[in-house]
């Protein structure tokens, strides 16, 4: 999700795919607008800059290689810059949520926007999903930089933005099927309560970032931050009664068969 460029990994997950409830899937139809435009936007990006590997004015080799860092530090996250009080390194933790370090970083990321987006901006309409949607991830990638002033390393990605997005998705849709599919048991698909799935993933970025501290390969601590503001964000904005109604929707559903 989010990663140091150029070179990043892809983060512990579960393989998630949500299965709404009926209501929550024409709502998501209709309002998922914002969602597939964030999705356009970052794979268009990516497609045009130097990662994607496809566009030939950034030449190949050596010359690409080359593009590519100066692509990455032009417009992705460098703590040590963002502390300096450059306007320009202010901006960065903005457009650095658009920007992605390989295939596998960009697919991974738009999948989960994709699963988890449309719901979480039916629920609480375009632009307030919008808004959100870009002030979590410039908070969630603050918090890595903070943690990491002194270093030197680039930051892009858009995980920040999305591991809100799915904090405030546990709070707002706990009890939502999700198809997981765990490498330990084999790839089986199972079916699981949000609320397991989500707090298993958040368990697994915790444990990443207490693991390796100094934040190279994938930014775990962006992911931990991004995760806990979009949870408590839905807690204070939708309260209980928010949750209640919503939980109805689904246990109606859970009985029906997949589609």
């Amino acid at each position: 999700m989010t990663v140091p460029a150029p070179s990043p990994r892809s983060p512990r997950s579960s393989g998630l795919l949500p299965r709404p409830p009926r209501r929550a899937r024409s709502l998501a139809a209709v309002f998922s607008r914002v969602t597939n435009v964030l999705i356009g936007l970052c794979c268009a990006v990516f497609v045009l800059g130097p990662a994607s590997g496809l566009n030939r004015i950034y030449g190949s080799g050596g010359a690409l290689l080359k593009a590519q860092t100066a692509y990455f530090e032009r417009w992705g996250v460098i703590p040590l810059d963002l502390w300096s009080g450059s306007l320009r390194a202010l901006i960065t933790p903005l457009t650095a949520l658009f920007v992605h370090g390989s295939w596998l970083h960009l697919l991974g990321n738009m999948l989960f926007l994709y699963v988890f987006g449309a719901m979480t901006e039916a629920r609480m309409g375009r632009l307030p999903f919008a808004a959100f949607y870009l002030i979590i991830g410039y908070l969630a990638l603050l918090g890595y930089a903070a943690a990491h002033a002194a270093s030197g390393q680039t930051l892009v990605g858009a995980s920040g933005s999305i591991s809100g997005v799915l904090g405030a998705f546990l709070f707002l849709f706990p009890t939502a099927r999700v198809t997981s599919i765990f490498p330990f048991l084999f790839f089986l698909p199972l079916r699981f309560p949000a609320w397991i799935v989500l707090l298993f993933w958040f368990f697994l970025q915790w444990q990443a970032a207490q693991d390796d501290p100094r934040g190279p390969g994938v930014a775990y601590l962006a992911h931990v931050v991004g995760f806990a503001l979009g949870f408590l964000y839905a807690w204070a904005r939708y309260g209980r009664d928010s949750v209640g109604a919503t939980r109805g929707d689904v246990r109606a559903t859970e009985g029906e068969s997949q589609p």
